[in-house]
């Protein structure tokens, strides 16, 4: 396999797991061509090479960087908006993680409190409601401050977790 082949192939294999960390294809493949560039890369650029619209390129570019995982850049002599994205990857995966559970978990949390806080009236159907409720309550809860915990891990955070959780 040549290089363009193989640049295509991961581009478009990470375009298409973006929807697994809950992004979509365009914005996968915007972070999939920035993560093997070696250089930033202009707005113009990113359009050319993935062949999308200057609109898509400019939403995703900003979707890319709310989630903390694109940043502007300043190119010497240019005068365009160059872009960069994180190239550590576990780094990488440590900030998709955090802002999953940002955007995902936290909320759901929260719901999962409201629904189960409700008042017991004495009825089954409540009962159960709120038993099942607080269940994946404390669940969620657990699950998320495991995450946290990876997360806020530095360096070889994935490696050194596992490692630790197995001891």
């Amino acid at each position: 396999m040549q290089y363009q082949e193989a640049k295509d192939k991961f581009i478009s294999t990470w375009g298409s797991l973006g929807s697994l960390w809950g992004i979509n294809k365009a914005m996968a493949q915007i972070q999939a061509l920035l993560f093997i560039s070696t250089k930033p890369l202009s707005m113009e650029e990113i359009m050319d090479e993935l062949k999308i619209s200057r609109g898509n390129t400019s939403m995703n570019l900003r979707q890319l960087i709310d989630w903390g995982i694109v940043s502007k850049t300043i190119v010497a002599g240019e005068r365009k908006e160059f872009f960069t994205t994180e190239k550590d990857v576990q780094e990488l995966a440590r900030i998709v993680a955090k802002e999953r559970s940002r955007r995902e978990i936290q909320p759901v949390i929260k719901i999962l409190d409201e629904v189960s806080s409700i008042k017991d009236d004495g009825n089954e159907k409540t009962k159960e409601l709120i038993k099942q409720t607080k269940a994946l309550h404390e669940l969620t809860e657990t699950m998320d401050a495991v995450i946290n915990k990876l997360v806020n891990q530095k360096q070889n955070w994935i490696t050194k977790s596992v490692i630790k959780f197995f001891k």
